[in-house]
């Protein structure tokens, strides 16, 4: 019988083999330019002078004031026309982390890249403008879902929807305090009054999110479910928010919050997820740059489960169930659009190569071990694909590369513009262009899609498929942090 590779070497030969070799170095600074210029596409309200996107034209001017408040702005969060307050959250959460971990390798889009973070930032700060209120959502999403209509035309209700101490919304109010207190740090040089105003407020909203705890996908069911709909409880926000309030305060308060309510909490539970619905990734990883600065060894544990995370995702190493990898190398996570999988554990093993870079560390997986290195490896590896490195050569961010998704799931980008068709487009009036086989006449520059569903590599390109073809803010907010240190670092060099 042939002697079996040891554990360390097998991880080695099958990265070796999955990193399928690209014709040409990308160009990792005009994917970032490009990224970031795909939120100016999903931007709601009255738009600036410098928009660059010139398709897109102002929209939903008077939100909330049937309820006597100004919630115009922030994004729409993916092909449609409504404003969800828990994935437009996470992503600001994620901008700012990624201005945070990587400005510096950002060159000339820093400045874009914090007013994308800006855009949402005025929004949660209208969200939250009332004492122990958050506004959660704009639009009737069943009404909105049933048309295809441009942001600038819509006419379906506004409805707007909030909770309170008698409708709690732990999960939605905790995730706005993480932004908001992310995005202090992000601010806290270029402009110090709006750094603190934004502190200020997260203290206060997370204050609510603590006092009345509940999920918000319980109080408002019929209106956030099943589109955002709350499926890992409202914990982990909490401990989330606490993290990003201890990082940008640095109150010692917020580290024994967290230090008590670890089991409380459920600090441990499905470590290999991480996204707008599920953060128990993201608060270990981040947690985890404390303990190796040796700034709290109290919190040792989340550095562990930090460790058990990345072996969970490494090729070779990892035997969890609901981790795959395609034929083509994509990371695999059943369930829709999985490119946000993808871009949002990627960016936790990036973040997670550099912490343990500055602290001369690894990961120990059992009885081998992963350096910094082969994180970052494995990132890239689905950067690249992203970017045209897989089975169909095909890049998944519209507007990169020679070929790309032309029939993406977005009304404004599929339907004539304001300025190429004056009239009104009414609701029904747009199911033509939804069903059209031509390509959207307005390219949404920098928008990555769903990508592969399936371990296949399979893309159809396809309007109907939205699991597939619909961009949403919350895959490109990580990708804005793994594009800006690939920028810098094409070539990645031995440990």
């Amino acid at each position: 019988m042939a002697s079996r590779p040891a554990p360390f070497l097998l991880l080695i030969l099958l990265l070796a083999t999955s990193l399928r070799p690209a014709a040409a170095e990308h160009d990792y600074a005009a994917a970032l330019r490009k990224s970031i210029l795909f939120f100016e596409g999903q931007r709601s309200g009255k738009l600036p002078p410098d928009q660059r996107l010139n398709w897109r034209c102002d929209s939903a001017l008077h939100d909330g004031a049937a309820d006597g408040v100004d919630l115009t702005g922030g994004y729409y969060d993916a092909g449609d026309n409504v404003k969800f307050g828990f994935p437009m959250a996470f992503t600001a959460t994620l901008m700012a982390w990624s201005i945070i971990d990587f400005g510096k390798n950002m060159g000339p889009q820093s400045t874009e890249a914090v007013k994308a973070v800006k855009w949402a930032t005025d929004y949660l700060l209208k969200a939250t403008a009332v004492p122990n209120v958050v506004y959660v959502q704009v639009g009737d999403a069943f009404r909105d879902h049933s048309c295809w209509e441009r942001a600038e035309d819509m006419d379906t209700p506004r409805t707007v929807y909030k909770v309170d101490p008698a409708h709690p919304g732990s999960d939605v109010a905790g995730e706005t305090a993480a932004a908001l207190a992310a995005a202090s740090i992000v601010f806290r040089d270029c402009d110090p009054a709006y750094s603190r105003r934004l502190l200020d407020r997260a203290v206060s909203v997370f204050e609510f999110a603590d006092k009345h705890r509940g999920a918000y996908s319980s109080s408002l069911h019929n209106a956030v479910c099943p589109f955002y709909c709350d499926f890992n409880g409202y914990q982990d926000e909490l401990l989330w928010g606490a993290a990003w309030l201890h990082k940008a305060s640095r109150r010692r308060e917020y580290r024994e919050y967290i230090g008590r309510n670890e089991v409380v909490l459920h600090a441990g539970d499905t470590i290999n997820e991480f996204g707008w619905d599920n953060k128990h990734a993201g608060i270990n990883v981040l947690i985890s740059k404390e303990v190796l600065m040796g700034k709290d060894d109290y919190l040792h544990s989340f550095k562990r489960n930090a460790d058990s995370f990345v072996c969970s995702l490494l090729p070779g190493i990892s035997q969890h169930p609901q981790i795959q990898y395609s034929p083509g190398g994509l990371l695999f996570k059943t369930g829709g659009s999985n490119m946000q999988h993808v871009t949002s554990l990627s960016f936790l093993l990036l973040a997670y190569s550099n912490y343990l870079s500055h602290a001369n560390g690894h990961v120990p997986c059992g009885s081998s071990s992963a350096t910094p290195t082969q994180l970052r490896r494995v990132a890239k590896r689905q950067v690249d694909y992203i970017l045209g490195d897989n089975p169909l050569g095909m890049s998944y961010m519209v507007g990169y590369g020679g070929r790309y998704p032309r029939r993406i799931h977005h009304r404004g980008s599929s339907l004539p513009s304001v300025r190429a068709h004056r009239g009104k487009i009414g609701c029904k009036e747009g199911t033509k262009y939804y069903m059209s086989p031509a390509p959207n006449p307005n390219v949404l520059v920098g928008a990555v899609v769903g990508g592969p569903t399936n371990i296949s590599d399979a893309f159809p390109d396809a309007r109907p498929v939205f699991q597939q073809s619909e961009p949403t803010t919350y895959i490109n907010a990580p990708l804005l942090g793994l594009l800006a240190y690939f920028s810098a670092h094409p070539t990645i060099l031995s440990d």
